[in-house]
């Protein structure tokens, strides 16, 4: 690694560049072999995007996996809201080749682990469901995320979503952002 790089980080591309927040900084980028780039920021996963590139963030990564030069992201979307939790919908698994990946997979492993709060499985009435308290990206605020199995009852899965988030309590005495 040059003397360049270790004191001002890595090279960002500018389309990446042009959409961080104002405190966003760069920790990893690389060039993705199906055309822009993948980079790493404390707010969340920049991948390639139809208009551009898009930041996906920590909390809305459900799985991360690196498997010879790609690095694989299942992303979450929120399908409802139960009071203050989220009901969590995957998403197809993306695959972004990365022939040079650098810190790309470690700090995408890291960053996603640190989210996680607290998880817990329960099963319900017709499958079961993942309860995951996740640390939002750039605050100090957490949300509870439930992700049920297919076929589990959706009525059950938002009663208990609701009344857990309802008791969930951050540090600060506030409850949970969603």
């Amino acid at each position: 690694m040059s003397v360049w790089r270790r004191i001002f980080g890595p090279a960002v591309p500018d389309e990446v560049r042009e959409r961080l927040a104002a405190d966003e900084h760069v920790l990893a980028a690389a060039d993705s072999g199906t055309g822009g780039h993948v980079a790493v920021s404390a707010l969340g996963l920049w991948v390639p995007g139809g208009d551009g590139p898009r930041r996906i963030g920590w909390d809305l990564i459900s799985k991360a996996v690196w498997s010879g030069d790609a690095l694989v992201v299942t992303e979450a979307e929120v399908a409802e809201r139960a009071g203050e939790a989220v009901v969590l919908r995957d998403l197809p698994p993306v695959r972004h080749v990365l022939s040079k990946p650098g810190r790309i997979p470690y700090l995408v492993r890291q960053r996603v682990e640190s989210s996680i709060r607290s998880r817990y499985r329960k099963e319900l009435p017709g499958g079961g469901a993942w309860f995951v308290v996740r640390k939002l990206p750039g605050t100090d605020g957490v949300v509870l995320q439930v992700r049920p199995d297919p076929g589990t009852e959706p009525d059950v899965v938002r009663d208990i979503a609701r009344e857990a988030a309802a008791k969930l309590v951050s540090p600060s005495g506030d409850r949970p952002a969603t």
